[in-house]
């Protein structure tokens, strides 16, 4: 029988992830090893027996096998919470191509311990009188420190240490001095730093509507009778998608069950964690890139000990180690977010289904405008479908007017802003109302050309062309590279070298132009890179101490404002413009949330989309707010041509130093799979190709594309080119896997 063997964890303790060992797996426990589950193993030279996690299992061995020690036992305790773990990572690795270590980093993501933070205090040891008199003789001894110190303590049994120490200027040693005499005691107990600072805990309930109680209703039976299952909530802008998260949860709660709460942005955060704060107060807690590592490190360690109920965050805080989770809730489903760019290149939605599946928990999708991935799904049985299409209350979706800028243009109309949209932020402007203008583009960017002969001023080292800032640099957004810009095109000298801009820095500078006694905050990239910038921004807006919020894709994701009765998009024709096949769907997810987020209070609201293409379904769609009438016409076209989600697609990125090795190993690579999975039924092979970015930091790209309707099949081929560059060990160049890819390369 041929041997197996198992790489091993002996610490599963963060910084110890890069290192695994190897171990024989014994007969008798050939079936009852595999990936998470913990054993005991003889490690070091006296073979001390250890525990550890299996990560992966194989048949090959990189050292002698007469050298390698065998695995003495399985633990009987079962799968912890680490192991669940373990076996996430093992799955990322198997189901999306990266390495073990990768995969465990994604997984384990605070990997160094940090050291917990220390509250201190200091007790009185005798009795006022003895103290009062301990402060006397003190005093008489000049030893003025002690004596301020005992004074302090005459009145309070317990005082906090810090403030002894900085309000009485007392040194460490005399503290340590008087702690040794017996005056007093110093004690330290450990806390866990929390992130959440809010102190309103007042809460104004809204009443259910039949629709929202019937999602709640249904998603708590399942779960109850056995089959916890996936559910899609396709609720329209402003329906009470939160409320019924909220619903879900609380009642998980009451059954002793945690919640990990999914949102797509991290300027999401603030209001979310409002709203969840309000109801379930200090048991919510955040996880995301803007908290420092020990605030990482501590919300883990909260989470283990269950001393918190909710997670909120990205795609990240889908790794919290919760022992009893009930529920993962992700909000806004369809975002591109919610896939990883790095190895292992997982998406959140079905990692957060495999984790739901070791946990017996269930996952809430929520959305107004659903991948077509999730709706597919949902209509071929495999996710519960709830519809919510009107909004609570006496909201009411907002009227929009479609403007066509070519019309503007022909009547010599060359604002950023259309006429309709002009008089409407006028109105808004009179009237004490807000009004939010979105662009799907960041900063003072646009590509640089000579209006004479045509030049593109380009990065040497990329394939891409130079953006232009403020500060007269032109600058590469993919290596960083910097030039100042040119008084005259380098080509053909002519002094016409001008920069096609449409970013947000011009949008609030034409607002001051045209509306000089509007209010403007600005949120994009570049005004919120400070931590906490986002809360201020937003809170700035909903406290309506501004009138207009200009903004990139973050202002109109899942934010709720009821001053707004007015969004204007300045462009809708920029994410339609794109070499790719999801951009149409883009294109309806951007303009129907930004279309939500009017007129979600009590007054009616208006939206204004403004577009070089007015006759363009995406556009046609959005502006009706007709969900399914979309979703026919888009599948009908992935269906025609074998896009996601009706087959399946597996991009294949080779990047390489040099030119022809790259276009080299691309072509032995579709060789290969082409002879060994060619005559499967419908499997396809596109490509070598140069990437549409051919170049980046001097590096070259090409692709690869496979295509099948099974996932597996395409598995079987990522595991196969794995094994082929194992094999053939590549210098100087990286293989890079990405299923149904959200940006072609």
């Amino acid at each position: 029988m041929t041997e197996r063997y198992a790489d091993v964890i002996i610490d599963i303790a963060h910084e110890k992830v890069d290192k695994v060992f190897q171990y024989r797996i014994p007969q008798e426990l050939a079936q009852a090893v595999y990936p998470g589950v913990q054993v005991l193993v003889p490690f070091g030279r006296g073979n001390r027996q250890k525990a550890g996690y299996v990560v992966e299992l194989s048949e090959e061995t990189d050292y002698p096998p007469e050298k390698i020690k065998e695995i003495f036992a399985v633990d009987e305790k079962g799968m912890s919470v680490e192991g669940r773990q373990i076996q996430t990572a093992y799955w990322l690795k198997s189901q999306y191509g990266s390495t073990t270590i990768a995969a465990l980093k994604t997984v384990l993501p605070v990997r160094q311990k940090q050291k917990p933070l220390e509250k201190r205090t200091v007790l009185r040891l005798l009795s006022a009188a003895e103290t009062a008199q301990a402060a006397i003789t003190c005093s008489e001894k000049h030893q003025k420190a002690k004596a301020r110190v005992l004074h302090a303590l005459e009145n309070e049994e317990e005082l906090p240490y810090e403030l002894v120490r900085q309000k009485l200027h007392v040194a460490a040693a005399t503290m340590q001095a008087l702690e040794r005499q017996g005056y007093l005691r110093i004690e330290s107990k450990a806390f866990y730093r929390n992130p959440v600072r809010m102190t309103d805990r007042g809460e104004k309930r809204p009443t259910l509507n039949p629709a929202q109680q019937r999602v709640i209703d249904g998603v708590m039976g399942a779960y109850r009778s056995g089959s916890p299952g996936v559910h899609l909530v396709h609720g329209v802008t402003g329906s009470g998608k939160t409320e019924v998260y909220l619903g879900i949860i609380e009642q998980m709660i009451a059954m002793g069950k945690q919640a990990i709460m999914l949102i797509p942005e991290i300027a999401l955060t603030y209001q979310t964690l409002l709203r969840f704060y309000k109801r379930f107060g200090d048991r919510v807690s955040v996880m995301n890139s803007t908290l420092s590592a020990g605030e990482k490190y501590d919300q883990i360690e909260r989470a283990k000990a269950g001393e918190i109920d909710v997670i909120i965050g990205p795609r990240s805080a889908l790794f919290t180690p919760f022992p009893n989770l009930g529920v993962i809730v992700m909000d806004e489903e369809h975002e591109n977010s919610y896939k990883s760019e790095t190895s292992p290149r997982y998406h959140a939605r079905e990692t957060a289904v495999y984790i739901a599946s070791l946990c017996g928990a269930s996952v809430v999708l929520g959305s107004a405008t659903p991948s077509l991935e999730a709706y597919y799904r949902a209509g071929q049985g495999q996710y519960q479908l709830y519809e919510m299409k009107e909004r609570p209350g006496n909201s009411v979706l907002p009227a929009v007017y479609i403007t066509d800028l070519r019309k503007e243009l022909k009547e010599g109309n060359r604002s950023m802003f259309g006429r309709k949209l002009h008089s409407l932020m006028e109105e808004r402007l009179s009237r004490g109302e807000q009004t939010i203008l979105f662009l799907n583009r960041r900063g003072y960017a646009g590509f640089v050309s000579c209006r004479a002969c045509g030049h593109v001023m380009k990065c040497p080292h990329c394939d891409v062309s130079l953006s232009e800032h403020k500060n007269g640099l032109l600058i590469c957004h993919y290596c960083g590279y910097q030039e100042r810009k040119p008084e005259k095109c380098p080509v053909c000298a002519s002094p016409y070298l001008l920069g096609f801009k449409a970013g947000t820095q011009q949008v609030e500078e034409a607002i001051y132009r045209e509306f000089p006694q509007a209010r403007v905050l600005r949120m994009d990239g570049d005004t919120t890179r400070k931590k906490e910038s986002y809360e201020k921004i937003l809170s700035a807006f909903a406290d309506e101490e501004a009138d207009i919020l200009v903004g990139t894709q973050m202002i109109v994701k899942g934010h709720d404002f009821p001053g707004v009765t007015l969004v204007g998009v300045l462009a809708a024709d920029l994410s339609l413009n794109r070499n790719d096949y999801r951009a149409g769907e883009r294109t309806f997810q951007l303009l129907t949330q930004a279309a939500g987020r009017a007129g979600r209070g009590e007054r009616p609201g208006e939206v204004v989309i403004q577009t070089y293409q007015p006759e363009h379904y995406s556009v046609v769609y959005a502006a009706r707010q007709d969900y399914e009438g979309f979703y026919r016409e888009e599948l009908a076209y992935r269906a025609l041509v074998g896009y996601p989600p009706v087959e399946h697609m597996l991009a294949v990125l080779i990047v390489s130093r040099v030119q022809e090795d790259g276009e080299k190993l691309g072509q032995q690579m579709a060789e290969l799979i082409m002879a060994e999975m060619g005559e499967i039924s419908g499997f396809r092979v596109i490509g070598p190709a140069q990437a549409s970015i051919g170049k980046i930091s001097d590096l070259y790209r090409h692709t690869l594309y496979l295509r099948h309707r099974e996932y597996q099949v395409l598995v079987r081929a990522k595991d196969r080119w794995e094994r082929f560059c194992r094999e053939h060990e590549q210098r100087d160049q990286t293989v890079q896997f990405d299923f149904d890819p959200m940006n072609t390369y």
